[in-house]
């Protein structure tokens, strides 16, 4: 990555305030940091909180410069897309720099990689951002979309595919291990030239190019990873034609069985008459059905289980390579909930507590986890307090839709309901009267009833420790034969009360268990 130039400041700092500086929202660190994307089909910048395990994006915002319309014919970049592009950039490097970015990289891939005139170009990117341009290869490119997905899922496995303007990247993936990366010109803006504007050439031409990957004959029966604008754009559709509750990209699931006719629908059907197109901008809307359908010939080649949809890719890779391996051995869902614990919780530390002791609880009332579970549970632990600045009546509506919708990496839309689910039965009781249709699409029977059983244990915990570190792990929770009983220390015996036996009963309900507080040295 680079440094950006010194900015030419008038008047203070933005960030010269004490306020400013002392600003809890944000957790600090090495950043920000930002990446620009050079594209053939979009030109993007996104600046990061920091360089982090669970990457925040702070900005976001990208041009459709289309550098890569006509490079396959003419082999050049055009005047006009030069221009649009440059704009953007100069724009980009501003915005970087009124951001105080500590480092900048820019990334450029296939159609200054491909184009005759690509080294002019760059060379005044560079001069425009007073850093160094990395123009990447194919295998490079692969690399770091690869890497994006290992940062964003947890023990991914699979193939990982970054669709473009003008190339699709394929990388076997095995939990950290990278295969082979493939590249092949199936980019929509470049399939769509060589093609002539003839699908049905455009198919043959992507049907040739995949039946002879050597990647996809090992993706039968696993899990498609599809990375990019067009494949993004392509599930929103699909989200709103089958009403899907949520509305978060990251994670989204087609089991490749039941999407086949809808695929096949995005190139046979003229884009204006598909069925809920206005929820794709009208910008990536001709490239629609060349991405559906290099998408339908790739699971005729490979033969996925299922095709799932990742947010993160080439730049959140790009930047995970820089991580150490400590860093990179981390969790990033429970990275990510721990930041957002220590940004909105009372107490971290509590959260912290509250991990082993429902563990406790799950034990003693018989309720078995699987190591999936387990980590879900951690997680919601972490999360369990960060509404309680809301009015009392909202907070687990407010809890549930923050989690829902959080920009969580490293767990599926089921796990992501199942957090929601725990922290909304601690404040709003565990009926699930004030509970909505839409989740229970999304979350499965079992994680529901764990979701409500974790939730029972927050509604106990809480009430001993009123949010307090240090006080859950001198108390226990243990099951004595029929009954479930609760442990508190002769000092803090005065805490039982009829609120906690009432909650201790409502936990114990669950299991078919008595209850009792119990008071133990």
């Amino acid at each position: 990555m680079g440094t950006l130039l010194s900015p030419t400041r008038r008047g203070p700092s933005p960030t010269a305030s004490t306020t400013e500086a002392e600003s809890p929202g944000r957790i600090r660190g090495y950043g920000p940091v930002g990446v620009v994307d050079i594209g053939s089909n979009s030109v993007r910048l996104v600046v990061y909180e920091r360089l982090a395990r669970s990457p925040t994006p702070l900005f976001n915002e990208k041009v459709l410069a289309g550098l890569g319309a006509g490079v396959g014919k003419s082999g050049r970049l055009s005047d006009d897309a030069m221009e649009k592009a440059l704009a953007a950039l100069r724009r980009f490097a501003a915005l970087a720099r009124q951001m105080q970015v500590v480092d900048l990289a820019v990334l450029a891939t296939a159609a200054t990689r491909d184009a005759t005139n690509g080294a002019d170009f760059i060379a005044k990117v560079r001069d425009i951002c007073g850093c160094d341009v990395v123009v990447l290869s194919g295998e490079e490119e692969a690399r770091y979309a690869a890497l994006g997905v290992v940062d964003g899922f947890q023990k991914p496995d699979g193939v990982a595919g970054d669709l473009g303007g003008g190339s699709l990247e394929v990388t076997d993936i095995r939990g950290e291990d990278l295969g082979q990366g493939e590249t092949f010109p199936l980019g929509g803006l470049r399939l769509s030239e060589d093609a002539g504007g003839d699908i049905k050439a455009a198919r043959k031409l992507a049907r040739e190019a995949l039946e002879a990957s050597n990647i996809l004959p090992g993706l039968e029966g696993r899990t498609f990873y599809a990375i990019g604008g067009t494949w993004r754009s392509i599930a929103k559709l699909h989200m709103r034609q089958t009403g899907y509750p949520l509305r978060v990209m990251h994670g989204y699931t087609l089991e490749v069985d039941k999407s086949r006719d809808f695929l096949k629908s995005l190139y046979r059907t003229p884009v204006g008459s598909i069925d809920s197109i206005e929820v794709v901008s009208k910008q990536r809307q001709p490239l629609l059905s060349y991405g559906g359908l290099v998408l339908s010939e790739l699971v005729r080649a490979g033969k996925p289980a299922r095709i799932v949809i990742s947010a993160l890719g080439l730049r959140e890779g790009f930047l995970y390579s820089r991580l150490s391996s400590e860093e990179q051995a981390r969790d990033p869902l429970l990275a990510a909930a721990g930041e957002l614990a220590l940004l909105r919780s009372r107490s971290p530390a509590h959260c912290e507590e509250l991990i082993p002791w429902t563990g406790e609880a799950m034990v003693a009332l018989g309720i078995d986890e699987t190591e999936e579970e387990a980590r879900l549970r951690a997680a919601s632990c972490l999360l369990a307090d960060i509404g309680w600045r809301a009015h009392p009546d909202y907070r687990g509506e407010q809890s549930l839709n923050i989690i829902s919708n959080a920009a969580f990496v490293g767990v599926d839309h089921p796990g992501r309901a199942y957090l929601g689910l725990s922290v909304f039965y601690r404040h709003s009781g565990l009926s699930d009267d004030e509970l909505g249709p839409g989740l229970r699409e999304v979350v499965t029977v079992r994680y529901r009833e764990r979701a409500r059983a974790l939730a029972a244990a927050f509604r106990v915990a809480y009430l001993v420790s009123a949010s307090m570190p240090g006080v859950m792990p001198r108390t226990a929770i243990r099951r004595e034969g029929s009954e479930l009983q609760l442990v508190l220390p002769p000092d803090i015996a005065d805490l039982a009360g009829g609120r906690l036996e009432q909650r201790l009963r409502q936990l114990a309900n669950l299991a078919g268990l008595e209850s009792r507080i119990v008071t133990e040295v």
